[in-house]
C-alpha cells in the first residue's frame, strides 16, 4: 500500500521584530530664561503675600524678609518648598518664618501687622532696586557681547563668548566616548567540551521522487537531467564536504566539514530553519508540460529545493555542531558543549501540536534550555530523544504511540512538549546507541542488548504484545527477549517494521509484510512466527528473523516502508516499497529481497551510510584521499 503522501500546510508568517535603539545621553545646558534674563514685574513676587500660619513651624525665621536678586530673577508662580534644616531654633513670638526664596512668603505674628506692612514695604522697594540694577547689567553685557562678536570675525583664535556664562555658568558634564562592545563568550559554547564531531567527509547520491525538493538538487536540470524522479543514485552537485546526513519525511540537514548545518526540502513548518520565501511563480512538478524536453524548470521553490544555510543569527559565535537528527516537520541540533537546538514543530493525530508549550511554530533555531550535557540524538516522524552523559533518556514531542514511555493527560495536551527523563533502564542497561522508528523507540546497550517500548501493532519493537491490534503499545521500555540470543551491532526502525545486524554480520528483521518491508522469502512465514490475514496472506512477522543469504552487513537504515543494509566491503542493498524510485532500484514494483544497488554513479565506492524518508532516500560514499 503506498505510503500517504504529506500535504503542505500555510508556512507560518515570520514577523520582524523591531529592535528599540537607546536615546543618546543628553547633556544638561541652561534654559532659555537662563540665557536670556527677562526683566522682572514689580508684581510678580509681591502682589500676593500668604498670610502667616497660625502654627509656629520647625524653621529659623530669617532675620531680614528682604528678597535678594537672585530670589527675583528665579520667582515663579508655583513655589517649592524649602526643606527646613534639621537642627532649627524654635523662633520666639512675632518672628518671621521663611515659607519660599522664589515667592518671598513671610510667616509674621498676626499681632504685630504694622510691621508687616512696614516690612513688605521696604522689601518691595529693595527688589524694585534690584530690578533696575539687573536691568542696567543685561544691556552692559549685551553691548560687551557685540564688541567680542566683531573682533572674532578679525580673529580666528579667539572663542566665542558664552551668553549664557554672562548670566549664569554652566557646567558642561564629560561625556566619554562609547567603549566597544565586546561579546562576552556564551555559556553554551565556552562550556566543557563532551561531543566530537564527525571528521570524515562523504559525497551524498540521491534518488527517489523528489517533487518536493527532498533531493535537493535545485529546480533547474543539471546535465540535462530533472530534479524528480530520479531512479537510481545521482550525485548531489550542490554539496560538498559533508560529514553527516539526518533524513526527516519530506526534508534533509546536513552537517558540513566547515561547521554548517545546511538544509532542503519541505518548509510549510518551518524544518528547514531559514526563510525559503520566494515571489517566483510555482507550478505543478507533475504538468504534462514538465516532461518536456525543452522545460528547464521543474516548478520547485529553488529556495527549498536547493541547500542553504540554516539561520544563524540566535546561535552564539563559536558554537560547534556534532549533530543533526529530522522528524516530519523538525530538526534538532546538537553541539560539542551538549546543547541542544530545535526548529520547526510537531504533529499529533489532531494537525499540528507545536514545538513547545509557548511556541506553535518554531522558524529558526532556538536553545533548549531545559536539558544540557547531552551525547546523542533520535528523531521519530514527530518525537525526539536525547541521551545525556549520566546514561538519561529524555524524550518529547507527540506520544500519542506512547512512544514517550509515558502516559499523558488529555487536559494537559502540549506538556508532552516538554523534554522528560522516560526512567531507569531495565536491567541496568548503560545506552550506547538511541534510534527511533516512526513511533517506536529503541536502545542499544554495552551488552549489545535491545530495549525498546513504543507502538507496537505490527510486532515492530518484536514481541507479541498486542501485535495485531489496532493500536497496540508498550508503555515502559523493556528488554526485547527476542533478540536475547544476537549480539546486536546495529538497529533502525521503519513505519511499521525494524530490521537489525548483529556483531557477526547478519542480517534481521521483523514487522510489517504486506510492502515486502522485511525482505523475506515466503518460506521464511509460518503459523508460530507470522500473523496471517483473513486470505491467508502473511501480514506481520512476530520474531526478529535472519534474513538468507545476505551477509557480512554491518548498518541498517530504513525509511517508512523500505530499508538498506551495508556491508563490510562497502556495497549496499535495498527492498522493500518502490512506487516512487525510493529503493535506487530504477522500478515502481516492489523489491521482495535484498537487492545490491549497482550504477555507474556508485559502482566502485564504499558506501558507509543509507537513510530515507518516505519517498526519497540518500547515501554517502566515501571520499577518496
Amino acid at each position: 500500500m503506498p505510503p500517504k503522501r504529506a500535504t503542505a500546510a500555510a508556512t507560518a508568517t515570520v514577523t520582524a521584530t523591531a529592535t528599540r535603539k537607546a536615546a543618546p545621553r543628553k547633556v544638561a545646558t541652561a534654559s532659555k530664561e537662563e540665557a536670556e534674563p527677562a526683566v522682572p514685574k514689580k508684581t510678580a513676587a509681591a502682589k500676593k503675600v500668604a498670610a502667616p500660619k497660625k502654627t509656629v513651624e520647625k524653621a529659623a525665621a530669617p532675620k531680614k524678609a528682604a528678597a535678594t536678586k537672585k530670589t527675583v530673577e528665579k520667582a515663579a508662580p508655583a513655589a517649592k518648598k524649602v526643606a527646613a534644616p534639621k537642627k532649627a531654633a524654635v523662633p520666639k513670638k512675632g518672628a518671621v518664618t521663611k515659607k519660599t526664596a522664589a515667592q518671598t512668603k513671610k510667616a509674621l505674628d498676626e499681632s504685630d501687622k504694622e510691621n508687616v506692612g512696614a516690612k513688605r514695604k521696604r522689601s518691595v522697594e529693595d527688589e524694585s532696586g534690584d530690578e533696575e540694577e539687573a536691568v542696567a547689567k543685561a544691556e552692559e553685557d549685551n553691548d560687551v557681547e557685540m564688541e567680542d562678536a566683531k573682533s572674532m570675525s578679525d580673529s580666528p583664535s579667539l572663542k566665542r563668548p558664552n551668553r549664557e556664562a554672562s548670566v549664569q555658568p554652566v557646567k558642561r558634564r564629560k561625556v566619554a566616548a562609547p567603549k566597544p562592545e565586546v561579546k562576552k563568550p556564551s555559556k553554551l559554547v565556552k562550556g566543557k567540551i563532551i561531543n566530537e564531531a564527525p571528521t570524515k567527509v562523504i559525497d551524498i547520491f540521491v534518488f527517489g521522487e523528489g517533487s518536493s525538493g527532498e533531493l535537493g538538487l535545485g529546480n533547474m536540470k543539471h546535465d540535462g537531467k530533472k530534479p524528480i524522479d530520479v531512479k537510481r543514485p545521482r550525485i548531489n552537485h550542490n554539496l560538498k564536504d559533508v560529514v553527516q546526513v539526518a533524513c526527516g519525511g519530506m526534508h534533509v540537514a546536513v552537517l558540513t566539514k566547515d561547521n554548517k548545518i545546511l538544509t532542503w526540502g519541505v518548509n510549510d513548518q518551518g524544518a528547514l530553519g531559514r526563510d525559503t520565501r520566494w515571489s517566483g511563480g510555482l507550478r505543478d512538478v507533475e504538468d504534462e508540460d514538465s516532461d518536456s524536453e525543452d522545460d528547464e524548470d521543474s516548478g520547485l521553490n529553488p529556495r527549498e529545493s536547493t541547500p542553504a544555510e540554516i539561520d544563524t543569527e540566535l546561535i552564539p559565535e563559536g558554537t560547534k555542531w556534532v549533530q543533526v537528527v529530522a522528524s516530519d516537520s523538525a530538526t534538532f541540533a546538537l553541539t560539542e558543549t551538549g546543547h541542544v537546538y530545535g526548529w520547526g514543530t510537531f504533529r499529533s493525530n489532531e494537525g499540528i501540536l507545536g514545538f513547545s508549550k509557548q511556541v506553535l511554530i518554531q522558524n529558526t533555531p532556538t536553545h533548549l534550555p531545559e536539558i544540557s550535557k547531552i551525547v546523542q540524538l533520535a528523531a521519530g516522524s514527530n518525537h525526539i530523544l536525547a541521551l545525556d552523559e549520566k546514561n538519561k533518556i529524555f524524550a518529547w514531542g507527540a506520544g500519542q504511540q506512547a512512544q514517550l514511555a509515558r502516559r499523558l493527560l488529555e487536559r494537559d495536551d502540549n506538556g508532552a512538549l516538554f523534554p522528560t527523563g522516560i526512567g531507569a533502564l531495565p536491567g541496568r542497561a548503560k545506552a550506547t546507541k538511541i534510534t527511533c522508528g516512526s513511533y517506536h523507540c529503541f536502545v542499544l546497550d554495552t551488552k549489545h542488548r535491545v530495549i525498546g517500548w513504543g507502538l507496537n501493532n505490527y510486532a515492530e519493537l518484536g514481541v507479541d504484545t498486542e501485535a495485531g491490534t489496532d493500536g497496540g503499545y508498550v508503555m515502559k521500555p523493556q528488554i526485547i527477549d527476542s533478540l536475547k540470543d544476537f549480539s546486536v551491532a546495529d538497529i533502525a526502525g521503519g513505519e511499521h517494521h525494524s530490521v537489525a545486524c548483529t556483531e557477526d554480520g547478519k542480517l534481521l528483521t521483523w514487522g510489517r509484510i504486506d510492502g515486502h518491508q522485511v525482505g523475506q522469502p515466503t518460506e521464511s512465514f509460518n503459523k508460530e512466527n507470522t500473523i496471517f490475514d483473513e486470505k491467508e496472506k502473511p501480514r506481520i512477522l512476530l520474531v526478529p528473523s535472519v534474513v538468507p543469504d545476505v551477509g557480512d552487513i554491518v548498518s541498517v537504515a530504513a525509511g517508512t516502508d523500505h530499508s538498506f543494509a551495508i556491508t563490510k566491503e562497502g556495497k549496499v542493498y535495498s527492498w522493500g516499497f518502490s512506487t516512487n524510485y525510493q529503493t535506487g532500484q530504477g522500478t515502481t514494483e516492489d523489491i521482495q529481497l535484498p537487492t545490491l544497488i549497482d550504477n555507474t554513479a556508485i559502482r566502485g565506492r564504499k558506501i558507509v551510510f543509507a537513510g530515507a524518508g518516505g519517498q526519497y532516500s540518500i547515501l554517502g560514499a566515501e571520499v577518496e584521499e
